[in-house]
């Protein structure tokens, strides 16, 4: 089954580390309703197992802090691929409402 998982692209550590990043960040605030529950745990585990590997290799950091680094993309989910991509992309603003005036 970890042979599938990874030939689909997912790493099942980093995944898991991902979703109790998800799981603290969703103890810190009241779910709301069971949709927006799965979804920020769904969005925790994408970006952990995604995002991990690039930042990885983006800053230089050790392959021994994939599951750290997957721990606290998961708590921050949305979040943190927002400020990782701020910082990659400095130059690109965020899509507003307000420029359709």
């Amino acid at each position: 089954m970890k042979d599938l998982l990874a030939e689909i692209g997912i790493n099942v550590g980093i995944s898991v580390a991902g979703l109790f990043g998800s799981l603290l960040m969703l103890g810190k605030k009241a779910a709301i309703n069971l949709k927006v529950t799965f979804f920020s745990l769904i969005t925790g585990v994408a970006s952990a197992n995604y995002i991990t590997p690039i930042v990885i290799d983006l800053t230089g950091f050790d392959r021994q802090y994939e599951l750290s680094i997957g721990f606290i993309l998961g708590f921050l989910g949305l979040k943190g691929v927002e400020l990782f991509s701020n910082r990659l992309f400095p130059d690109s603003r965020s899509y507003d409402d307000s420029d359709n005036d």
